[in-house]
């Protein structure tokens, strides 16, 4: 059974920065992608960032592109999010998701089987 636990949120005033964790369990990852969403109130999920487990690959959605940066740790079998220059737009609850990788080709931005309970993150203005 595949476990994501998040942590890392917090309130942090707008151009702060913060590290979101995702600590995985329960399976050998390598064959994984891992990914951030967000959810703010009222709002769809919407697709953060995603990294591939074996290489390294990752992918950005535009909103986040060049402020946020995802990687992982294979030793601690935890995927994190660097998030710099925040905006009050950013403020969300965010989840780390993860998927199966079937093929050479991924679809970072949906699909995923396993989900965390979501971490609030505030910036505030």
């Amino acid at each position: 059974q595949v476990q994501l636990v998040e942590s890392g949120g917090g309130l942090v005033q707008a151009g702060g920065s913060l590290r979101l964790s995702c600590a995985a369990s329960g399976r050998t990852f390598s064959n994984y992608v891992m990914g951030w969403f967000r959810q703010a109130p009222g709002n769809e999920r919407e697709f953060v960032a995603a990294i591939r487990w074996s290489g390294g690959s990752t992918y950005y959605a535009d909103s986040v592109k060049g402020r946020f940066t995802i990687s992982r740790d294979n030793a601690k079998n935890t995927v994190y999010l660097q998030m710099n220059s925040l905006k009050p737009e950013d403020t969300a609850v965010y989840y780390c998701a993860a998927k199966i990788l079937y093929s050479s080709t991924w679809y970072p931005r949906s699909g995923y089987d396993y989900w965390g309970q979501g971490t609030q993150v505030t910036a505030s203005s």
